[in-house]
């Protein structure tokens, strides 16, 4: 067999331990050379970075805050089990607006909107960022934005544990 069907293995979602046992059970026998290839193969792509370590991305979207329910059913049905919002003030291009109150005008230099942040691996991230554009475009003036960062490390403190596993 070659490295070939580790990257059709892949392609089914199987990891690189997932991978490198299938291939032993179907009789492969695999060198340390090959396993680190296999590893090596695997790529962001598929979560893990040239070393081999796993990457995972921080999206913090900037959202309308009565998009909010629409943003989390959808992240919901896509699967993405977890979020932090945040009631947050801020602006942007649109840098605020000018109310009347009892006769007297006044600016409103900081706007309302929520803050989503959501720790996901690599390999989502289109998804996620796609998803929150349909559940939170309106197509007018401060729809939001949204901000895509490496995460080094997740820990659950709970119980110790770390990366993919952690989230």
């Amino acid at each position: 067999m070659t490295l070939s069907a580790v990257t059709a293995l892949y392609a089914f979602g199987k990891s690189p331990t997932a991978a490198s046992i299938g291939l032993v059970q179907m009789g492969v026998v695999l060198t340390h050379a090959v396993c680190a290839t296999i590893l090596w193969q695997g790529g962001s792509a598929w979560g893990r970075d040239s070393r081999g370590e796993q990457v995972m991305k921080k999206i913090e979207a900037i959202i309308k805050p009565f998009k909010l329910d629409e943003v989390k059913e959808k992240l919901n049905a896509s699967g993405i089990q977890g979020m932090t919002v945040s009631e947050v003030r801020g602006f942007g291009r649109q840098r605020g607006h000018t109310e009347l109150y009892r006769g007297a005008e006044y600016v409103v230099d900081f706007l309302p909107k929520t803050k989503i942040e959501i720790i996901i691996p690599d390999h989502l991230e289109d998804m996620v960022i796609e998803t929150i554009m349909a559940a939170s475009q309106t197509g007018s003036i401060g729809d939001g934005k949204i901000f895509v960062t490496p995460v080094e490390e997740v820990i659950r403190i709970r119980t110790g544990e770390r990366g993919e596993e952690a989230i």
